[in-house]
C-alpha cells in the first residue's frame, strides 16, 4: 500500500473534483496506475483504491459509465472520443478499472 498522487488515477482537476463530490467512483485507464489499498487525497479527503481489475472495453456497462460520471455507456464512448483525439472504441482493447472510495467508509 502506498500514498499516490490523485493524478495517477484521475487525469485532471475536473475529474478529481467529481470524485471529491462522489460523482466519480472509478476510472478505467489504459494501464494499471495503483494497487488495491493505495490511497490518495483530494481536497483534504483521503480515498482508498478498493479494487483494481484488468478488463476490456467490451466488458464495460452502463453502470461503469455512470460510476465514471457519464449518463450511460453511449455517452461515455462519446466523451472518450472528444477527450482523446485519436481514440477509437475497440471492444477487445485492454483497460484497467480502478475503483475507490473515501477511506473512512
Amino acid at each position: 500500500m502506498a500514498q499516490i498522487d490523485a493524478g495517477e488515477i484521475l487525469p485532471n482537476d475536473h475529474v478529481q473534483q467529481m470524485a471529491a463530490e462522489g460523482r466519480v467512483t472509478q476510472m478505467h485507464r489504459g494501464h494499471q496506475y495503483a494497487d488495491e489499498g493505495d490511497t490518495f487525497e483530494i481536497d483534504g479527503t483521503e480515498f482508498e483504491v478498493t479494487d483494481v481489475t484488468h478488463r476490456t472495453l467490451g466488458d464495460m456497462t452502463d453502470e461503469d459509465a455512470q460510476r465514471e460520471g457519464s449518463e450511460d455507456l453511449a455517452a461515455y464512448k462519446n466523451r472518450m472520443k472528444k477527450v482523446h483525439a485519436s481514440f477509437e472504441w475497440d471492444d477487445d482493447s485492454e483497460v484497467v478499472r480502478h475503483r475507490f472510495a473515501p477511506a473512512d467508509e
